[in-house]
């Protein structure tokens, strides 16, 4: 019998107190925590700050074997691994800017079946030297989390094409061990429309999976989409509106790294104490930054959509979108890093207007976007005559600089299936299916220019038609405009 058939809820919940210090979970918590328990495959929907992580570690916790927790971004993971360490809990990270000294000791760790917990990324997940442990028989794996999924639908086309190859891995790694084995797969995230939800359950092959679902309605956020006419304009408005709330915790989003360097540099010309973050600054530079912010000594950051993800600070007041993100699953989970304490917080964008006769900036980077989208479609299928109809992805990715993201866009646009996560199979004669990413982009542009209550607009954008019916939250621009005129 499996341990977790053999953990009785009383001693979940007494664990549960031990290690965390609650009496008792909140919904739908204690539900997750049984069906990861039994063993379910799970697509888990929740809002940032929903006390998600908890979920998939408590059930790892319990278990003998290891769990693997997929993750994105390197911070989240130094982040959630070293509160597990804290609590004595025996966790450990795979990631390509840890010392070769410490790498060996995990790898060596893993291989003694000494952890529970091991995060990694796709890429990391999928390199040789870990896959060779992992697909060791003897290594009892109970379960793959997919932490922050939504990365898998946004990145997974394009900048993170490993995303789409995690489907195949479990097939994979059963085929490694005992016959009988089992191994779960749970998808958690803030953020997913219906569109999203299937693309995750079907790239990660959820069989039957157990559906949890919150909608993201945060009654103590208030937002708000504002016209700035020109540059000087939007920085004047950004300025006014940080004096306002100085010295309170905030967080200002830009698109490119660039854009946070040069704002960053501007604001402290100004005399304000703040820097920028983004992907490209060493982890050092990074953790800083970080401490900074969490210690109040910094109030605000200015930083790309890479700052955010699992890191907990519950007093921010509030998010400016300085640019608006390209996609609404972005933008949600950008602004619910502010009010996690429950207090009032403000989410606030600024936007060019409509015409861009003023300010192009904005038109131009949606422009761009969708231009590099659609050159990256089409040299997936020019590509396609190029590649053997069977072969393995390194192979392609050494020969064709794009080669691993045509891989990925043909997957993505059904053309293309993964017999294993190193080796794919050409359809032949599919229709191809469009490109998600653009319909998207133009969501997010209609949420920017709606006249309806803001978070009616998501609400039904995220598929929860039903509490949208007649909604008017009473407080965004668009309610308080009405609520005046």
């Amino acid at each position: 019998m499996n341990q977790a058939g053999a953990t009785s809820w009383n001693s979940v919940l007494a664990t549960f107190k031990k290690i965390w210090g609650y009496d008792d979970f909140r919904p739908p918590q204690g539900e997750i925590v049984s069906s990861l328990l039994a063993q379910k495959d799970a697509l888990i929907i929740m809002p940032t700050g929903g006390g998600k992580s908890i979920c998939f570690q408590l059930p790892a916790l319990l278990q003998t074997g290891l769990t693997l927790v997929v993750s994105p971004l390197v911070a989240l993971m130094e982040n959630q691994v070293q509160e597990l360490r804290q609590l004595n809990l025996s966790a450990a990270m795979l990631h390509s800017e840890l010392p070769a000294s410490q790498r060996r000791l995990t790898l060596q760790a893993l291989a003694q079946q000494k952890l529970r917990l091991l995060y990694l990324s796709p890429e990391t997940l999928l390199s040789t030297p870990v896959w060779e442990r992992l697909s060791q028989p003897q290594l009892q794996i109970n379960g793959i989390i997919l932490d922050e999924a939504h990365c898998l639908v946004q990145w997974g086309e394009t900048f993170r094409p490993a995303y789409r190859r995690l489907g195949a891995v479990r097939p994979a790694l059963l085929k490694s061990k005992p016959p009988g084995t089992k191994i779960s797969v749970a998808a958690f995230t803030a953020t997913a429309d219906p569109v999203a939800q299937k693309i995750i359950a079907t790239v990660l092959q959820l069989q039957q999976p157990d559906i949890y679902r919150l909608n993201p309605y945060r009654q103590n956020l208030h937002l708000n989409v504002c016209i700035a006419w020109t540059p000087r304009g939007r920085k004047q408005k950004l300025i006014k509106f940080i004096q306002k709330r100085s010295p309170q915790a905030g967080l200002v989003y830009v698109r490119t790294r660039r854009d946070s360097e040069n704002l960053a540099a501007w604001l402290t010309e100004k005399g304000y104490a703040t820097a920028s973050y983004h992907a490209g600054l060493s982890a050092t530079e990074r953790r800083a930054v970080e401490a900074s912010w969490l210690s109040g000594k910094m109030p605000f950051v200015v930083c790309t959509c890479a700052f955010g993800m699992g890191i907990n600070k519950p007093d921010v007041r509030w998010v400016i979108h300085f640019h608006a993100p390209l996609l609404l699953s972005e933008y949600v989970q950008e602004i619910g890093r502010a009010g996690r304490d429950g207090k009032p917080a403000e989410a606030l964008t600024l936007v060019s207007e409509p015409t861009g006769w003023l300010d192009a900036e904005d038109k131009q980077r949606q422009q761009f976007f969708e231009d590099q989208m659609r050159s990256q479609q089409l040299t997936a299928q020019q590509l396609v005559k190029k590649l053997p109809k069977q072969g393995e992805v390194n192979a392609v990715a050494r020969q064709f600089p794009e080669g691993a993201i045509a891989l990925s866009l043909l997957h993505s646009s059904g053309q293309l299936n993964w017999l294993d996560p190193f080796h794919y199979l050409i359809k032949q004669g599919v229709d191809k299916q469009p490109a998600t990413q653009l319909q998207a982009a133009k969501q997010m542009n209609q949420y920017l220019h709606s006249k309806h209550c803001r978070w009616q607009f998501l609400l039904t954008a995220f598929g929860f038609d039903k509490e949208a019916a007649n909604w008017r939250c009473g407080h965004c621009d668009r309610c308080l405009l009405i609520r005046n005129s």
